[in-house]
């Protein structure tokens, strides 16, 4: 039940910890698109590599999420399981 919670804070790692080194230098990578796909995105003047590091980011930092919850399950659940049986820390002082 509330695990879910934890995948959404999880899924924020960059406040966590660092992801990967935004200040590492570019590379140039050679990729195969579909090609009307690429037609398309270039006629809307999409910046592919903005745009594909973008998804990579986002990638990594899902695949991080979900390694970050497996590892942290049984905590997740001791801490689902209290919350169950005592309520959340500060509910009393709660106005919503």
């Amino acid at each position: 039940m509330y695990a879910h919670n934890y995948f959404l804070c999880a899924n924020n790692l960059t406040t966590m910890e660092t992801l990967f080194d935004s200040n590492a230098p570019k590379k140039p990578t050679n990729l195969s698109l579909n090609s009307d796909l690429l037609e398309k995105s270039r006629k809307l003047k999409i910046n592919l590599s903005a745009t594909l590091e973008e998804a990579l980011k986002q990638k990594l930092a899902t695949s991080e999420a979900r390694k970050w919850a497996k590892k942290n399950k049984n905590a997740i659940k001791a801490y689902n399981d209290f919350v169950d049986a005592h309520g959340c820390f500060g509910d009393e002082f709660r106005e919503f």
